[in-house]
């Protein structure tokens, strides 16, 4: 095989490779509802319909500081979703509210407005901006592992639906994950110019409870 077929192949095999595990694999059956602390499938026999039918994203949850209600509905939630490559969220803000910046590590986000207007934009790795305000109707994409943000800028309460092409996208909100994961105080002064007690009082605000 001369070189250039060669590194044409290469190069084909290695974005096949990135393709292949980008997302969710192909699942094999027609659908796993997981047993009850067992790493298998329930037998499809024993599968009803209420194992494909999830109920949790009728009303608002509950509202955090931030103005934010998010309710996701992934394997975690609803085992049905178990193989399936996909999952969903319902994200209520009040007026002004916001859903901080934050990205999934293993999916890329559709959201539809369903009510409101929402300042909504991400971050690309060359450090650019793609931000406007979507109003009902309208919907925006996040790619995979790319820092993106919401704001609520109508007068009114918002909803969002939003989608993901995989069945546990994964959530790193930045606040929390800077400041409230136990990083080194010196090494978070010298990132953001901060002192001390700024350090310390962003840690409190954002370490677990």
């Amino acid at each position: 095989m001369s070189l250039k077929p060669a590194l044409v192949l290469v190069i084909f095999l290695h974005n096949y490779a990135i393709a292949t595990l980008g997302s969710d694999p192909d699942p094999v059956k027609d659908f796993c509802i997981p047993n009850t602390g067992i790493a298998t499938c329930k037998n499809s026999s024993a599968a009803t319909v209420e194992d494909f039918v999830f109920s949790g994203i009728k009303f608002p949850g509950k509202f955090s500081e931030t103005g934010l209600a998010a309710n996701p509905v992934n394997v975690n939630i609803f085992p049905g979703l178990n193989t399936l490559g996909m999952s969903f969220v319902r994200a209520d803000f009040e007026v002004g509210g916001i859903n901080v910046p934050h990205f999934h590590p293993r999916a890329t986000e559709i959201a539809f407005v369903l009510e409101g207007r929402i300042y909504s934009g991400f971050i690309d790795t060359n450090n650019r901006i793609f931000a406007k305000v979507i109003e009902k109707g309208e919907v925006m994409v996040f790619p995979r592992g790319l820092l993106h943000f919401q704001m609520n800028v109508g007068d009114t309460p918002a909803t969002i639906l939003g989608s993901f092409d995989s069945q546990n996208p994964g959530l790193t909100r930045i606040p929390n994950a800077v400041f409230g994961s136990g990083i080194e105080e010196k090494l978070l002064e010298k990132a953001f110019g901060l002192n001390a007690k700024d350090i310390a009082k962003l840690k409190r605000k954002f370490a677990p409870h």
